[in-house]
């Protein structure tokens, strides 16, 4: 059975005057009578299906290819677009997905079988040369996808017969199904990856071609990509396994949550995303629209540059991360939503570890640290953040927080790629950010945050580096028994409450508004939209 895949919708965009008339505050707002809006009762009566539906988003994506950037925009998009052999169900469980089934050959070898009949956009058929060609590409040191991580136990692919792969392993490892689901293993056009290559070896940049021309088997076909305003997708009516209801999806960049919550008031936009804890209220108070709340597995953190003083000493980090009190930050800045964390997993996902303490708010004891590691005047210091009104306020707070023990914060704010970019480069003190677990298995949760292999864009970007805590980490991922796996993981977490590379803030919920006439549309854990079966009932 196919299930549903995870992705956002989005439609065709209203006039953009009526944010303008929203944002004025000039009264209530008026909307235009489109010119063919006559519809009889029974071509509205009972509608199931169809619909241009915009999603307005607040992050620009930064690529197209599933083997470019691990940001949440792009991954939502690229959902869309392409698909991977295996997905996630609701209760996290792996099912069946480009690959209809799979085979234990030995402890490091497994057999996977295609399904039947699949053919990309561009009308190439899904083989398993093209997976073998994927995955090959995903781990071209030349191509440097900071994805390469998911299969870095895969030793080699073989082409076993026309539908029939063979994962070779280096050594046992227990995430394998789980990682072939992560959008970033998704398989894409063997006609692109040729393309690319090509412009690639005559000086372009890798993934230049993939970004202007997205092929892949999924449900929507990709329609543009105007970088900073939007990208638009259309139905796949040539898809293999159940077609989609809507007839386009548009991803519509709008950074102000602000402008995201008015673009919903007004039917500019049927779905704003992250709308934001304070303004729960505006939206359940609005005509015609409702909040949409969902629990997530992700991580929201302060990083700590552990290459760069005075965060290469670990009593400073454990010191801010004792002066901060989360709660305050969790009741004052995110309206009461979202659960405090103690550590990078959140409960729900494999080897998180609930009797993990973790550094308490103690600000007397964080004071003391800072005196044993020479800054009794304490010292000054930037964080950095991008614009969304909770994180810009998060990282007020935490400067307020640390003056209270001599520590002076100035907080910078930074353009989405360029703040991707510098925090990849190490050239920041402290940053906030978050990490979704998307495979909801430890090892995606740990492995590329704090492995020293991880450096950088790969998601390590506290470039921690701890030859323990590796060891640990590394024989986690080798271990196939979950009791013995478990053990190790827990062990990690309490390593890392001692290393202290983050201040582990809280485990953030996710907060959609969404107009009434949407129906079906769903956001799991990981923060994608199950939109396959979603529709605009007018």
């Amino acid at each position: 059975m196919r299930l549903k895949r995870l992705s956002l919708l989005a439609s065709l965009i209203l006039a953009l005057v009526l944010v303008l008339a929203a944002c004025a505050g000039d009264g209530e707002p008026t909307t235009a009578e489109p010119e063919d809006s006559a519809e009889t009762e029974g071509e509205t009566e009972g509608k199931t299906e169809g619909g241009d539906l915009v999603i307005a988003i607040g992050d620009d994506v930064v690529s197209l290819s599933t083997q470019g950037s691990n940001d949440t925009a792009s991954s939502n998009v690229a959902e869309n677009i392409y698909e991977t052999l295996t997905v996630l169900d609701e209760n996290q469980e792996v099912q069946p997905g480009l690959a209809a089934s799979w085979e234990v050959v030995d402890e490091t070898t497994w057999e996977l079988t295609l399904q039947e009949g699949v053919t990309f956009h561009d009308g190439a058929e899904l083989t398993a040369e093209v997976v073998k060609m994927n995955y090959d590409r995903l781990v071209d040191e030349e191509i440097a996808s900071p994805r390469a991580f998911l299969v870095e136990a895969v030793e080699s692919v073989e082409v076993v017969d026309e539908l029939t792969i063979r994962i070779n392993l280096e050594y046992p490892y227990a995430p394998l199904l789980a990682n072939l689901a992560h959008s970033g293993a998704a398989i894409m056009s063997p006609n692109i990856i040729q393309e690319d290559y090509a412009q690639f070896e005559d000086g372009g940049d890798a993934d230049s071609y993939i970004n202007q021309n997205p092929v892949g088997t999924g449900p929507f076909v990709f329609e543009s990509w105007t970088p900073g305003e939007s990208v638009v997708l259309t139905r796949n009516d040539e898809y293999w396994g159940e077609p989609a209801k809507l007839d386009s999806v548009t991803f519509k960049v709008v950074s102000e949550q602000s402008a995201r919550i008015a673009e919903l008031e007004t039917g500019v936009s049927h779905v704003a995303d992250n709308i934001g804890p304070n303004n729960i209220s505006r939206v359940e108070g609005a005509d015609g629209v409702h909040v949409l709340q969902e629990p997530s597995v992700r991580l929201d953190y302060v990083g700590f540059n552990a290459q760069k003083e005075p965060f290469d000493d670990v009593r400073v980090r454990q010191a801010i991360s004792m002066a901060i009190d989360k709660q305050q930050i969790i009741d004052g800045v995110l309206n009461g939503v979202g659960l405090e964390a103690v550590g990078p997993l959140a409960p729900p996902v494999f080897g998180y570890d609930e009797s993990v303490s973790g550094l308490e708010y103690d600000p007397e004891a964080a004071q003391e640290l800072l005196e044993e590691a020479g800054f009794s005047d304490g010292f000054s210091t930037t964080i950095w953040t991008r614009d969304s009104e909770q994180l810009v306020d998060t990282a007020v707070n935490v400067q307020s927080q640390l003056a209270e023990i001599g520590i002076d914060v100035e907080v910078e704010e930074l353009e989405w790629g360029a703040y991707l970019e510098k925090t990849a480069n190490g050239e920041h003190d402290m940053f906030i950010l978050g990490w979704t677990t998307v495979t909801s298995d430890a090892d995606y949760g740990m492995y590329p945050l704090f492995h020293s292999s991880a450096l950088g864009a790969t998601g390590n970007r506290t470039f921690t580096v701890d030859e323990e805590l590796d060891a640990v980490l590394d024989e986690a991922r080798r271990e196939t028994d979950p009791e013995v796996r478990q053990e190790l993981y827990s062990e990690a977490q309490e390593m890392l409450v001692e290393l202290a590379p983050m201040l582990y803030l809280n485990h953030s919920e996710y907060l959609l508004g969404v107009n009434d006439n949407v129906q079906d549309l769903h956001i799991n854990a990981h923060g994608l939209y199950q939109l396959e079966q979603a529709y605009i009932a007018e």
